[in-house]
């Protein structure tokens, strides 16, 4: 095998299974199997993301209507590391106990799941800043959560729109107080931008785990 073709073995997913969903943390068995959650505002486009990364356009589901994920879904991939989508935050269309429910388990998820190796935080790139992303950012800083940034759905905007938004949600990051930015990717479920960044990304860490 050449350099050539093993590069892009690496940046494939040749297997990905739903296993279940989670009510609450506490339903998830323990493990030692790296975990890649991926998590953004209500409607950011993550199942089509995930649908995307994976070659399988039903194996998350997809929907117009803000809030559709309401639990934590497991799956396994490539029979390496697990994927984890987890609820949509903000604007969700659902009874607000309920929508409380969803911020616990997301909080509760991100800081007690032990095999975490990081979340992408997903974030709509046609979008200036959003406050209630640049909130989660910050929390995930102040709580020590590993994440990186996925700019989404960018076959929806120009090119110079798209780098403004992304400079001033950095800039933005940068008054947070963040020294140093996490991994920024920019994706679109439509024509496959980003897909071998993200993919080979993860590959590397979880290659890493086991040195």
């Amino acid at each position: 095998m050449n350099k050539l073709s093993l590069q892009i073995s690496v940046m494939t997913i040749k297997s990905a299974k739903f296993i279940t969903s989670y009510p609450t943390i506490s339903k998830m068995a323990e493990s030692e199997t790296p975990e890649f959650a991926f998590i953004g505002r209500s409607n950011v486009g993550k199942s089509s993301l995930i649908n995307m990364l994976t070659n399988n356009k039903n194996l998350a589901k997809t929907s117009s209507k803000p809030g559709k994920t309401q639990l934590i879904n497991h799956f396994e991939v490539d029979n390496v590391w697990n994927l984890i989508d987890l609820p949509g935050y903000g604007f969700a269309k659902v009874h607000a106990r309920k929508k409380s429910n969803f911020s616990a388990m997301i909080l509760e998820y991100l800081e007690q799941r032990k095999n975490l190796f990081t979340a992408f935080v997903l974030v709509d790139s046609r979008l200036t800043p959003q406050r209630i992303d640049l909130e989660f950012v910050e929390w995930c800083g102040i709580k020590q959560i590993p994440f990186q940034l996925i700019f989404t759905k960018s076959d929806k905007i120009k090119k110079t729109a798209l780098a403004e938004n992304i400079g001033l949600f950095e800039a933005a990051m940068y008054q947070q107080g963040w020294e140093e930015l996490p991994h920024r990717f920019v994706s679109s479920s439509k024509d496959g931008k980003g897909k071998d960044e993200i993919i080979e990304f993860i590959n590397e860490l979880v290659k890493s785990s086991k040195k």
